[in-house]
């Protein structure tokens, strides 16, 4: 069978003209168009693609999405509150801390003398305070200046922090009557030497989670030993590790932030 042809249009028809473009619809298709905001909608709806699904960030970039606030305050406030808890505990001679005594007295001395002596070594400067210089020294090398600089100005507040605290407080060790034994010296030295080189070693290794979890290992290590050898109290221990828990949330939130102000083309 032959296919009839189409009928073509003649030069008074009007259906073969072009169609004309009209002037009250030619806006609907700009942008921003009747308040919409999106281009290519007239509706208002957004567009049915990826880059329009994408909403601006920080700053107004695309594609990026804004840092999620208040979890390092909370954790900081946290750690903060149960810190001033177990000061005014011990400063009172509360329950906690007769509580603290008893517990004390019940795990004092045992387990090897020895293990637990190296154990709260852990904590002393000539062992915890060359890791951190170390891992300062590295960071020096990789370029992360700032980081490094917040990583020394923390190890620096540890002194000028625990030094007041056991003057005020007084409290005496577990086995002899000498004052300013609260909070742990030794603890706090371990946490902030061996958690700032942490921070500063986890984006330089592949597995990052090592580094804080090493880190974490260490300290608790040197409160054991500090407790069963009879160095300090059970709070004493305690009370570091949160004041200066604290400490190192604000170093590594300054550390995030020093990382990602990279520079632009």
């Amino acid at each position: 069978m032959r296919e009839t042809p189409r009928p073509q249009g003649t030069a008074g028809d009007s259906r073969a003209e072009h169609p004309q473009p009209c002037p009250g619809r030619a806006l609907a298709h700009t942008t921003g168009a009747s308040g919409s905001g999106t281009p290519h909608r007239s509706d208002g709806r957004p567009p049915h693609t990826p880059r329009g699904a994408r909403y601006a960030g920080q700053g107004g970039r695309p594609g990026t999405s804004p840092p999620v606030p208040g979890r390092p305050a909370f954790l900081f406030a946290t750690l903060l509150c149960v810190f001033a808890v177990i000061t005014w505990q011990v400063a009172s001679g509360g329950p906690l801390r007769r509580l603290d005594e008893r517990l004390d007295r019940a795990v004092t001395g045992h387990g090897p003398s020895w293990l637990a002596e190296t154990l709260a070594d852990l904590g002393s400067m000539p062992v915890a305070l060359p890791v951190l210089a170390a891992a300062i020294g590295y960071a020096l090398w990789r370029g992360l200046r700032r980081q490094a600089l917040i990583a020394a100005v923390t190890m620096a507040l540890v002194p000028l922090l625990i030094v007041p605290l056991k003057d005020w407080i007084a409290r005496p060790g577990p086995l002899e009557a000498a004052t300013g034994y609260y909070p742990s010296g030794h603890t706090a030295t371990a946490m902030v030497a061996y958690g700032g080189a942490a921070l500063l070693l986890s984006p330089c290794v592949r597995r990052g989670w090592l580094m804080p979890a090493a880190a974490g290992a260490l300290t608790v290590a040197t409160g054991i030993g500090l407790v069963l050898h009879g160095y300090h109290w059970p709070l004493d221990v305690l009370a570091s590790c949160c004041l200066c828990g604290a400490l190192l949330v604000v170093s590594s939130t300054g550390m995030r932030r020093s990382s990602s102000r990279t520079p632009r083309r």
